[in-house]
């Protein structure tokens, strides 16, 4: 274990959290990073004009990013490798007509739930806002985007006292439409609500607010992803599901060379949600794509069908490590570690892609860069969740594994994970791309 390499692939992780607050500005992250790695930008809807060796990415809907390295073999049928992961988090989503002004010129914020966060994590919390805003264009069909992060604390999510609920030590229900609700202001004159966001926003990115069309925006936690830990053995931070992963595999990507098998970095949006929009894994965007790719290597179908028949795609989205406080929630023989290395995902009804074949070739990939390995299965009186590599494989036949690093307090506001483990599996995905 290279302990300098762990901390500094750790410390590069907690700063590109802390630049990427939502799903937009997480690819916009991503876009940086590879274009400095002398990554081409491609567009979907242009024609494409693929040089062997050569590096590329393109975007969907400006949440969600595929990168690929063309493989060096003239067989347009030699098939890919794959790195799946996807770049949003548990949030809030700011409703239209927000503004709730309340008692004192008090305002508040109408939201809706985006996926399925741990609700009382995010009470008395410093917030701020993030997202990105739809300007006018002269095309109506194709209107301008720009990105805006308030990119400070302006909001928060009161608690109730204690002294108003006796009982709230004792678990009580929390309503998403009456508690969960942001306060961002005491305003001096009521009329100051009307357009209140539409002028902040306008303001912050220094355009007219009529101008803006629409936003997508949603709320994070401000406070910047830290080491812990007595030995700094720990990563503390929100969003560590699944932007972990996401730079897990474009910490392996960005430096990787071409082998004979094209090489994909596939990060999706909205798997929180059920991954089913033009930017999700249940989407066909990454099929195209490298049905696109195998075209513009000069191959046909045939070549394409075979191809998928060639390749092997990793799953990566974070996994479970056994609580110290809860370890019967796990199963009775399998207990993910923290430090141990990444898990291997398995399920007998098939919620995870992992079998017997594929877990093998994970395992084999984690010796050869000399990883440890654990796997996971839930334990079998509790539901687990799913994750990408089922639902891309209703897409396509495709042979992969379902892996993740264990964590603590998964989709908490604040997540826990293992310094060590981060580095090892950035070895894996290493040694995976240079097969």
């Amino acid at each position: 274990m290279d302990k300098n390499k762990s901390k500094e692939y750790a410390d590069d992780l907690i700063d590109f959290i802390y630049k990427s607050p939502n799903n937009f500005f997480a690819v916009s992250t991503l876009k940086e990073r590879l274009l400095k790695k002398g990554f081409e930008e491609l567009k979907l809807s242009d024609r494409w004009t693929l040089k062997p060796n050569g590096k590329y990415f393109v975007s969907k809907n400006g949440s969600s990013l595929f990168s690929f390295i063309i493989g060096n073999s003239y067989d347009a049928s030699e098939g890919f490798k794959l790195i799946c992961a996807h770049c949003d988090s548990p949030s809030f989503k700011i409703k239209p007509s927000a503004e709730i002004l309340t008692e004192g010129n008090v305002l508040k914020l109408n939201t809706e739930v985006y996926g399925g966060p741990i609700l009382y994590t995010w009470f008395d919390r410093p917030l701020s806002l993030a997202g990105r805003v739809i300007i006018k264009s002269e095309d109506p069909l194709n209107p301008k985007t720009m990105l805006v992060n308030f990119n400070r604390s302006i909001l928060t999510i009161p608690h109730l006292a204690i002294h108003f609920n006796r009982e709230v030590n004792s678990g009580v229900n929390i309503s998403k439409q009456k508690d969960m609700l942001p306060v961002i202001a005491i305003l001096n004159n009521a009329l100051e609500k009307d357009n209140f966001l539409l002028n902040i926003i306008s303001s912050e990115l220094n355009i007219e607010k009529e101008n803006i069309l629409d936003f997508d925006l949603t709320l994070y936690e401000f406070q910047k992803g830290e080491l812990v830990g007595y030995n700094q053995e720990f990563i503390s931070s929100g969003r560590l599901d699944d932007l972990a992963m996401v730079h897990a595999g474009l910490s392996a990507f960005e430096n990787a060379e071409a082998k004979e098998k094209t090489s994909i970095l596939a990060i999706f949006d909205n798997e929180e949600t059920g991954s089913g929009t033009k930017q999700g894994a249940a989407s066909p965007v990454l099929r195209n794509i490298m049905e696109r790719i195998v075209f513009a290597r000069k191959g046909d179908s045939e070549d394409f069908y075979r191809s998928i028949d060639k390749s092997f795609m990793i799953s990566a989205d974070m996994a479970h490590a056994v609580h110290p406080n809860y370890p019967e929630k796990h199963d009775p023989t399998n207990h993910p570690l923290m430090g141990k290395g990444p898990v291997i995902k398995i399920h007998a009804n098939q919620k995870y892609l992992s079998d017997g074949d594929s877990s093998s070739v994970f395992e084999t990939i984690c010796k050869m860069a000399d990883v440890p390995c654990q796997k996971f299965v839930n334990h079998s009186d509790m539901l687990g969740g799913s994750t990408l590599g089922n639902i891309l494989t209703s897409q396509m036949e495709m042979r992969g594994v379902d892996i993740g690093n264990p964590m603590w307090a998964m989709h908490s506001v604040r997540e826990t994970a293992c310094v060590d483990d981060h580095y090892y599996v950035i070895k894996a995905f290493k040694k995976f791309l240079e097969l």
